[in-house]
């Protein structure tokens, strides 16, 4: 990294500027859509902050320049540090890459290459145009000011910071699937229908209206067969006022057939049914010859059983009802433990309240980092 570079970043440490980069990561949404966060340094040492907000809103680069024009600040000769590489296509938004071409930023730093083969490559376009574009961690072994050992352990200990936002994106861009949520509508017991079947109303209205807004933002929703035969569902997405503007594909997984009138099949031609067990091989499916890029699995709770054995939900809503049933069809079916550490964690995030209902929004808990034997011992184990 060429002194220029880093006389754009007077008195600021790298290590803290990566660091609020994935603060203002976490601001954003937990969804199919990676979070990100951007820091705009500009020449004189001023900071403009970006992030993203969800699917359709401007990515955390655009955010941040926006947010520094608004401001009056003109972003030319500005260094970019962002948590992840910056997009190099242009779909509901525009390419990140192009943008800070076209703003005149010379430098951007950013946490972790962009895994998809879509959005991937934005580096090399800023580097064609003749802008530094670096990782965290080579940012800090090229700079010409003195570093130690312990500012590159730091880049690389936040560059693993800023993976583990997105932890659950990148295996599903891996593996070629969909980023996968799945809801539950239960009793406090876990139970999601009486013991006769009758499951119509578990929640509360409210609870209700939210699942529908979920529904409204993801491309397929898929319910196993049990769940069809039982409930009949029509898997849209409604509103107060009618069905939602968007409607996601219908998507029915399982070998049993789908009976002739059922509602999920519609009439639009936005329905599919994956006579299959192999639900893997199902996602992606979805997902190649679909274009599904998030999916919902609303039931039932042999599906969503499977799903989270084969460690294929990214993203958990539960709606918990407190009321108490002692008995019926329960949430989930299939995990089959046999001790308590054959469990799932998740983390989740502060409970939100709908009507009388108990919202729980969790994420799987990603494994505990390997400690390192051979390094210095943690001050607690000493």
């Amino acid at each position: 990294m060429s002194g220029r570079l880093l006389s754009s970043l007077p008195g600021t440490e790298l290590a803290a500027a990566f660091s609020r980069a994935i603060r203002l990561a976490q601001k954003g949404p937990r969804s199919a859509n990676p979070r990100v966060g951007a820091l705009l340094i500009l020449p004189s040492g001023d900071t403009v902050e970006g992030w993203h907000r969800g699917a359709g809103t401007p990515h955390a680069e655009a955010d941040a320049l926006d947010r520094a024009r608004a401001a009056g600040h003109d972003p030319r000769g500005g260094t970019m540090i962002v948590t992840l590489e910056p997009c190099a296509h242009s779909g509901r938004t525009p390419s990140c890459a192009r943008g800070l071409i076209d703003a005149g930023v010379t430098a951007c730093l950013f946490a972790h290459a962009d895994p998809t083969e879509r959005a991937g490559g934005g580096a090399d376009l800023l580097r064609a145009d003749g802008i530094t574009a670096l990782t965290w961690v080579d940012a800090v072994a090229h700079t010409d000011h003195a570093s130690t050992p312990g500012d590159a352990a730091a880049a690389k200990s936040l560059t693993a910071d800023a993976q583990r936002l997105n932890d659950r994106w990148m295996r599903a861009q891996a593996e070629r699937r969909p980023f996968v949520t799945a809801k539950i509508a239960q009793t406090l017991d876990g139970f999601t229908a009486a013991p006769d079947g009758t499951s119509q109303w578990i929640t509360s209205h409210e609870a209700r209206a939210a699942g529908h807004r979920l529904r409204a933002h993801v491309d397929a929703i898929a319910v196993g067969t049990g769940t069809l035969i039982a409930d009949d569902p029509r898997l849209s997405a409604r509103t107060p006022a009618g069905d939602a503007a968007h409607q996601p594909l219908r998507v029915v997984i399982g070998q049993r057939p789908v009976p002739e009138g059922s509602a999920v099949i519609g009439a639009d031609g936005r329905f599919v049914h994956l006579a299959t067990r192999d639900l893997p091989a199902a996602l992606t499916q979805l997902r190649r010859e679909h274009g599904v890029e998030h999916l919902l699995i609303d039931g039932g709770p042999t599906l969503i059983g499977a799903a989270l054995a084969a460690d294929l939900i990214d993203d958990l809503w539960v709606h918990i009802e407190p009321t108490l049933l002692g008995a019926g069809r329960p949430s989930v079916l299939g995990l089959n433990p046999s001790t308590l550490t054959d469990r799932l964690d998740f983390d989740a995030d502060a409970p939100e309240i709908h009507g009388t209902t108990v919202t729980i929004h969790a994420r799987p808990r990603p494994a505990a980092p390997q400690a390192d034997t051979a390094g210095t011992p943690d001050r607690k184990d000493v």
